[in-house]
């Protein structure tokens, strides 16, 4: 199948994921190269300051600081902040604070600053905490991504109070994670019970894996990713990569003025059927949508009229049996498609077909042809399935888009087995079946053969609705049409669909929202990503006129917003946000 080409120069390193054993070595190999743990503290410490001081202002803040580097990052904010005139205590937990073990001297240097402090251990009532908490800003620097036990016993009881204190009506406090929460287990996006769930996370020089893995990705608010120095070629090897606007902006298939409809593709698509007319109408739809010179529809002359006359700019061609019907004859499929196969450059295949013996006759002599790059999604999965030995009838460019029940079928797995394993899963499947595979749920991924795996960083109850699949692989084989590779063709076509998604959710709410209703934001979604936008260069500052109507929903939205340095990437209808200043 087509590889991605260049991906690595078109993925920037402050986009990629990573684990905590990765970040370790990331940090190990920046410290032996001479960038020292200590400087890499210094900004991860500034870039909280930063973040607070850039939403709030110097705001009365109380720090939580636990006995770790992640303590330390709590110090240097503490610092920072009451430098730049924040009322600012610290608490401290289990952090030793003598000059033979404060080496870096962090503690020390609060004393001029008149920071006030308190041990946990020497207020046993939680009295200290308790008045102390009457602030604008709680900053959480107990435990880092390293943590991996569960919390008990006096930190427990400190993250309890603090989290009952902001459930007292009339408190407005805003807590803000250094790191990840206390809690929140970064490898596996596990989250511990007395978790305080913040209003913001600030994490350092990469994402980790647990913050965009659910519940964890429930428990990180707002995220923040600060550079603290880490060269970005150690990031290199890392495949894993949060999509944003940046990146597949570069993936849009150009438009020029001097053209025609040749010029961008045709798609043929092998949908619907008696049971599932609209299947057809949304997926043809949404390869018109995307921008498809031409869309062709091969549907049962059974359901022709009624999609006909819904979507009058497709052309049809017409099967004589209904593809629902077990008794219909699978020989059709070779005269009726055949001959015109060769005329197209992309086809989609599955949505509403139906689960039959005459369908999964049908798709295994479709896959005998010489295909166009190919989306299978739904039943074509489905039939797909029961196939003997399926894998090593796919086309050499193919694309699957399974929903996890689907991908249960294809695996021969359960489907809590592939809940539980979505992103491992993906890559491993997309290497063995030499095909990308579009893992959708919350949040989705895709993975290609070579080991990349994008994740879409949008959840919404909207899309949870029958028919959005449809209007996705409609979407994906569109862009194919267009010649945009096929890796690159499913990241962009999940993109656009859950801006689609956001945009439904925004104006009509998570429920209500029917799949149709993508269909005309998918241009609009074009549109948006089509902007001009200024040079890539990370540290380059937006203006709120991009994107504004989208600045609190979907991923993209590039704005300043009063803070010089800030770039925003808004994520999802539930208010999750990337915000990076790097240095």
């Amino acid at each position: 199948m087509d590889q991605p080409v260049n991906l690595q120069a078109q993925v920037l390193a402050q986009d990629k994921l990573v684990s905590v054993a990765e970040m370790q070595a990331i940090e190990a190999a920046a410290n032996a190269g001479g960038h020292p743990y200590a400087a890499m503290m210094e900004m991860a410490g500034y870039g909280v300051a930063e973040a607070i001081l850039a939403r709030f202002g110097p705001a009365s803040s109380l720090v939580l600081v636990g006995p770790g580097n992640n303590g330390g990052d709590g110090l240097v904010c503490a610092r920072h902040l009451a430098q730049a005139g924040a009322t600012v205590r610290v608490y401290l937990w289990k952090r030793q604070t003598d000059p033979e073990r404060d080496s870096e001297g962090l503690f020390e240097q609060l004393r001029p600053l008149g920071i006030e402090s308190a041990r946990a251990d020497d207020d046993p009532d939680f009295a200290i905490l308790a008045q102390w908490s009457h602030c604008h800003v709680i900053v959480d620097a107990l435990l880092g991504t390293g943590n991996s036990r569960s919390i008990e016993g006096q930190l427990a009881a400190i993250l309890d109070r603090v989290a009952q204190h902001r459930r007292t009506p009339g408190v407005s406090c805003h807590v803000v994670a250094v790191d990840c929460a206390s809690g929140l287990y970064c490898d596996t996006g596990a989250v511990d019970p007395h978790t305080l769930r913040p209003d913001i996370t600030v994490t350092f020089a990469h994402a980790k894996l647990g913050h965009y893995l659910f519940p964890g990705a429930d428990c990180v608010g707002e995220l923040a990713v600060v550079g603290i120095g880490v060269p970005p070629e150690l990031s290199l090897p890392r495949k894993t990569f949060v999509l944003t606007e940046r990146a597949v902006a570069q993936w849009l298939p150009e438009r020029q003025r001097a053209s025609h409809k040749g010029v961008y593709g045709k798609v043929l698509l092998m949908v619907g059927s008696e049971l599932y007319p609209g299947a057809a109408y949304l997926s043809c739809a949404a390869a018109g949508r995307v921008g498809a010179g031409l869309v062709t529809g091969v549907v049962p002359r059974v359901i022709w009229p009624i999609v006909a006359s819904k979507l009058s700019e497709a052309t049809w061609l017409p099967l004589g049996a209904d593809g629902c019907d077990p008794n219909g004859p699978s020989s059709q499929i070779e005269p009726a498609i055949a001959p015109v196969l060769a005329s197209y450059t992309a086809m989609v295949a599955g949505c509403g077909l139906g689960r039959n013996p005459a369908m999964q006759a049908r798709l295994a002599e479709l896959l005998q042809q010489p295909l166009p790059p190919v989306v299978i999604d739904a039943d074509g999965l489905n039939n797909l399935a029961d196939l003997p030995h399926w894998p090593a009838q796919l086309p050499h460019r193919c694309v699957l888009t399974p929903h996890p029940t689907e991908m249960a079928r294809l695996c021969g797995f359960s489907a809590q087995e592939v809940l539980t394993q979505r992103w491992v899963l993906a890559r491993e499947k997309a290497a063995a079946w030499q095909c990308v595979v579009l893992l959708k749920g919350p949040y989705t991924v895709i993975a290609s053969p070579d080991g990349w795996l994008a994740v879409l960083p949008v959840a919404t109850a909207a899309l949870a609705t029958a028919g959005t699949g449809d209007v996705l692989a409609g979407a994906i084989g569109g862009l194919l049409a267009q010649g945009v590779e096929l890796f690159r063709a499913a990241c962009l076509g999940a993109w656009l669909h859950g801006a689609a998604g956001l945009r439904c959710a925004e104006r009509t709410g998570d429920a209500g929202v029917l799949a149709s209703d993508l269909l005309p934001e998918l241009p609009l979604a074009i549109q948006r990503v089509r902007k001009p936008h200024a040079s890539s260069n990370p540290s380059q500052t937006y203006s709120s006129a991009d994107f504004s109507d989208l600045a609190d929903h979907v991923t993209g939205a590039l704005r300043q917003g009063g803070q010089d340095g800030w770039n925003t990437h808004d994520i999802d209808g539930d208010q999750y946000a990337h915000r990076r200043r790097y240095k």
